[in-house]
This record gives C-alpha cells, structure tokens and sequence, in this order.
C-alpha cells in the first residue's frame, strides 16, 4: 500500500479541528480545570469556568453573530456578474446512509449550495462546475451533485471536479478545467459564511471571483430561543461554523 501524505495530513487536520472546535474546545479547558482543583484550585476554578463561559458563547446568538458579521458578505448583485464564464460550486459532504436515494447523497448543506448554483444557472446561461471529491471512501461529493443537479433540478454541469479534498484542492484542480476552456472569472457558490476563505482560496489559484453567497447564518431567526436572544441549537451549529472558518483562514495566514 502507497503511502498518500496529502490523505495523512487531510485527516491530521480533522484532528487538530476536533480538539479546537466546539463541543469539545469547552470541554478541554473544563476538565483541565477540574484536574487541577487540588493541587491549584485558583488556576482551576478559572479555567473551568472559562470553559463553561466559552461554550455558552458559542451557543448564544448575539456572540455568535459577532463571530459572523465579518465572515458574510452581500448577496450577488446581477449586475456584477458582467463576463463571468462559469459557475462553481462547493461540495459540503454527503450522507452515507440514504436509503431513499439508494445508498449516498449529498447532504443538506451540498444541497443549499446546489440549489442556489441551480437558479444561477437558469438566470444566467453559464455552465455548471462541481468540485468535491471522497476524502473519507466513497463516491466523490461531485459526483452526486452532479446526480441532484441531473435528477432533481434538469440540469447537467460541463464540468465535473472530483478529487480534491478541501477548499483548496477545491480552488487548485477547477481553476486547472476553466482555464483549459478559456474561463478566468467564476461566479463562486457556497455558504456565506464560507465565502471569504473559499474566495481567498480561488482567487490564490489565478481565478477572478464574483461571490455568490448563499444559506447566511448570521442574523438568522430559527426559532423562539433566536428571537428572544437565548441559547438555542441553531447559535450552537452556527457557532461552529464560524468559529470553523476562522480557524481556516488562520491556517491560510500560517502556511503563506
């Protein structure tokens, strides 16, 4: 069996993002915190309940919308699509078990995605690219989008990219497509949250991007607990989205 080092640090960097993200990163700080009662009680009270104070800000929407006002830019005015060639969008996983789609599908957050790209399209008249590979086995993320695309929506991408592992093999190998047709400047679909480091990412691989967000978080009403300013579990969800991309924008600075 070949040694693949891209797959190795691919899930190094899964690690490194469940020790860093919620719920665990609350969690570490927590049971530091209690370990160290007896010996440092000072030192522990404060970590523990440090740790208790970070996981109720990551599951308030006020703290949480601060975390993502910077992250989501504007809707895509039309008018600045001007001569875009294409249209790209993001994979954001499958679901492995679907039964009712016979075995994989994209999940609901590829879906969001897919949907928006779809409209685009329809307005537009510009080609389709998909891009998400399999990093954990499988069928390729593309590839089922490019299924949804066909089966749900009536449409068919010209470009299919199906083996890259992140945003930035993402960026890397659709870049490589486009240009080998001619096309420098995409409108780039994904979540709005995501755009920033997604369009850093594209832009680094040579392309001129027009972002087309989509799915905001910010800001979002979801239930009783978002209107009144409490707790809820879609400020947790989005706490970890935001709290997600930033962490990968500081890996961009880091690897420079």
């Amino acid at each position: 069996m070949d040694f693949d080092l891209p797959l190795l640090l691919f899930w190094l960097k899964k690690l490194a993002s469940v020790l860093l993200l919620p719920p665990l990163l609350p969690l570490l700080p927590i049971a530091l915190g209690l370990l160290l009662l007896r010996r440092r009680r000072r030192l522990g009270l404060t970590l523990a309940w440090g740790g208790l104070l970070l996981a109720l800000l990551l599951v308030t929407p006020g703290p949480v919308n601060r975390l993502l006002t910077p992250l989501e830019p504007p809707p895509l005015e039309m008018a600045a699509i001007g001569d875009a060639g294409a249209i790209v969008v993001l994979a954001a996983g499958k679901r492995q078990n679907a039964p009712e789609y016979g075995g994989e599908t994209i999940n609901r957050l590829s879906l969001e995605r897919l949907r928006y790209g779809a409209r685009l399209a329809r307005e537009t008249g510009l080609p389709l690219l998909v891009t998400g590979g399999a990093p954990t086995g499988g069928l390729a993320e593309a590839d089922l989008m490019a299924a949804s695309l066909q089966q749900d929506f009536g449409l068919a991408p010209r470009w299919v990219e199906n083996a890259s592992r992140d945003t930035r093999q993402n960026a890397e190998l659709s870049a490589a497509l486009l240009r080998e047709a001619g096309i420098h400047k995409v409108l780039l679909v994904t979540h709005a949250a995501h755009m920033r480091r997604a369009q850093e990412a594209f832009e680094a691989a040579g392309l001129d991007v027009v972002a087309a967000p989509t799915a905001w978080l910010g800001q979002a009403v979801e239930g009783a607990e978002d209107r009144l300013h409490l707790p809820s579990a879609s400020a947790a969800y989005a706490g970890w989205f935001a709290l997600h991309e930033w962490l990968g924008l500081l890996a961009y600075r880091l690897s420079r």
